[in-house]
């Protein structure tokens, strides 16, 4: 029987990581960039892209306290400071902007359109791998506070992400030829909303943990 408070942090670190991640965007813009490869190397840049964006994302998952406690960070800090990175990009989420925080800049895009192998970059990072999901993942790994269950929770989620955006990239082209541009973006605004709400919860957490009101 599975703990119900695990139960309820492991969806929280899944909703997080898939609203940072957003798998559907990753996949529609995996699908342009390599639309002159063949299936053979889509499905080769896809499985490497995501296992290396796998490795940092577990590095920072498991060496999140460490970071903070070498950093001198303090835990309300971190909250504070990742739910404004966060809102950031729910903010660019609703209105279908691109953010630097979760997808690559134009001169990102451009450089990656001259490359023959986008696995690492700009696959692995930062579509996958990107500063947003990096902080989110410190993020949460401070929250758990060292529970091994928690832990456990955050490592089992980050694999379940990555399974889906690895099989939302292998459907890459069909996702985007089937949602187009107006599908992507309606869906991309609704979890956009949902991050911007963890977003504000993660601040206020944050702040109230602070100390500075009392």
């Amino acid at each position: 029987m599975i703990d119900p408070v695990v139960l309820e942090f492991g969806l929280l670190v899944f909703t997080t990581l898939f609203a940072t991640i957003s798998p559907i965007d990753v996949a529609a813009l995996f699908a342009a960039l390599t639309k002159d490869s063949d299936a053979h190397h889509r499905r080769a840049m896809a499985i490497k892209g995501t296992l290396i964006a796998g490795g940092i994302m577990l590095a920072f998952a498991l060496l999140g306290d460490e970071i903070l406690g070498r950093l001198g960070i303090t835990l309300p800090a971190m909250k504070t400071a990742g739910g404004i990175l966060l809102l950031l990009i729910a903010i660019d989420m609703v209105f279908a902007r691109p953010s630097g925080g979760s997808s690559t800049t134009d001169d990102e895009t451009r450089e990656a359109g001259s490359k023959d192998d986008i696995s690492v970059f700009p696959l692995a990072t930062p579509l996958i791998a990107g500063p947003g999901t990096m902080g989110a993942v410190v993020l949460l790994s401070a929250k758990a506070g060292g529970d091994i269950h928690l832990d456990i929770a955050i490592i089992v989620a980050i694999i379940v992400v990555l399974v889906v955006t690895l099989v939302m990239l292998m459907m890459a082209g069909r996702i985007h030829k089937l949602l187009g541009v107006t599908g992507l973006n309606v869906i991309t605004r609704v979890v956009g909303v949902l991050l911007a709400a963890l977003a504000v919860q993660f601040i206020f957490d944050g702040v109230a943990s602070s100390g500075l009101f009392g």
